[in-house]
């Protein structure tokens, strides 16, 4: 984890870069599993399962009886660590809900918006060397909110054609049942196209490596919309002298253990604590069984030793890391002055990975700098909003010369003529 020390403005974009995903290399390969899936559906399928997966599968469709089955061998206090964990994410997210108003701009014009389902969605669910049953609730619990009447969720088998059994009790949890055993590339095609076992959704959804995040990308040019952006996990921790070195160190730890293409940030004022945050990690570090994985995502961190609070904020803002963790004395009023940031976690008690698994919160969050403009998923993700207005004799009367003038204006006369013909 290399140290900058009083780092000049200038150098700050090349101080917080993040470690280049440079996706062209999979463009060609991307296009061309898109369009063998697109023409020849399941055969498509289970050419790229035997390839990619190395199984070679009858049906994709997990079968209820596998689901009741995976429901049996979850252990007890991991179910009441999962209700906990989906009590909070639906308490967190009902609270998202907002009534529509109507508006009456002026006399006789009535304006409102409604929000309504996406009546298809899909979720993508990595299941590799971690699987992620967390990515169930976050993303199926607000689904299940929204209304959504058909959520398709995907995600790779094991090669004796198993889904993890927590994945499967989390998809039980928020009563999803059009399960498929497949994953990469190929998962994001089938869902983006539709085939003979999988239907077509209208958004993907979810998390994945670099060729899901390919693939993504790929269908969301024409064919289907995605959630959002996507890159290597990232966290950064502002911290001063009251914050606890080992706390700090194991925040980082655990996003630095997502993957070796991971990233974390250490800004603080205090050089003595970003000392002692590295001598933490050297020691928590050997007691991780993904060491070789999180030592990698430390070469490409930082901790950087900043002027004072301003400075702190200053450059957080700019590098707008997907999670930040505020440690200093002031944690709740620094907050405030946060402006880019995916989610936000404030003080010495609140670890991230609080918000990965049950504060409520969603830990589906724009990475790569996203949070400069995205937002994290939330209720609104899985819903469109649809505008409505109804206009009165009154009202055209009033707002159809406003109406003709613009229109003749931008000399679209048929415009201009709609306004006319119903005011006369």
């Amino acid at each position: 984890m290399k140290i900058y020390r009083y780092p000049l403005l200038k150098s700050w974009p090349e101080i917080t870069k993040r470690p280049f995903a440079d996706h062209s290399d999979k463009i060609e390969t991307v296009r061309e599993v898109m369009e063998n899936i697109r023409e020849n559906g399941d055969d498509a399928l289970h050419e790229y399962t035997k390839r990619f997966d190395k199984v070679d599968l009858v049906d994709f469709k997990v079968t209820p009886d596998e689901i009741e089955e995976a429901v049996l061998k979850v252990d007890t206090d991991l179910k009441r660590a999962i209700a906990v964990a989906a009590n909070n994410i639906d308490l967190f997210h009902v609270a998202q809900k907002i009534p529509h108003r109507i508006i009456e701009t002026m006399p006789g014009v009535k304006c409102w918006q409604k929000s309504v389902p996406i009546e298809y969605v899909g979720l993508y669910i990595p299941g590799g060397s971690a699987p992620l049953f967390s990515t169930v609730l976050m993303l199926g619990i607000p689904a299940l909110i929204a209304g959504c009447k058909n959520v398709v969720l995907c995600t790779p088998p094991d090669r004796e054609g198993k889904i993890h059994p927590a994945i499967l009790y989390a998809a039980s949890v928020c009563h999803i049942t059009e399960i498929f055993k497949i994953g990469g590339m190929q998962a994001i095609g089938a869902m983006a196209y539709g085939t003979e076992s999988i239907p077509k959704v209208e958004k993907i959804f979810g998390p994945g490596n670099s060729w899901v995040t390919a693939a993504k990308q790929f269908v969301a040019m024409a064919d289907c919309a995605i959630d959002m952006p996507a890159g290597p996990s990232e966290v950064a921790v502002m911290a001063d002298k009251s914050a606890n070195p080992a706390f700090v160190a194991a925040d980082l730890l655990s996003q630095a253990e997502h993957g070796p293409d991971s990233q974390v940030i250490l800004v603080s004022t205090d050089e003595q604590l970003i000392n002692d945050v590295i001598d933490q990690i050297e020691i928590q570090i050997k007691e991780l069984p993904r060491s070789s994985t999180a030592t990698k995502a430390l070469e490409n961190s930082r901790a950087i030793l900043v002027n004072d609070p301003e400075e702190m904020v200053s450059l957080i803002n700019f590098y707008a890391p997907e999670h930040l963790i505020i440690a200093t004395c002031n944690a709740a009023e620094v907050a405030e002055e946060i402006t880019n940031a995916g989610s936000v976690f404030i003080g010495n008690y609140s670890p991230e990975s609080a918000g990965d698994y049950a504060s409520g919160t969603n830990h589906t969050l724009p990475t790569n700098g996203w949070a400069r403009s995205f937002s994290g998923i939330g209720l609104d993700s899985f819903c469109k909003k649809i505008t409505f207005q109804e206009i009165s004799k009154e009202g055209i009367l009033q707002l159809g010369p406003s109406i003709e003038k613009m229109a003749a204006a931008e000399q679209l006369f048929a415009h201009k003529n709609a306004a006319t013909l119903r005011m006369k």
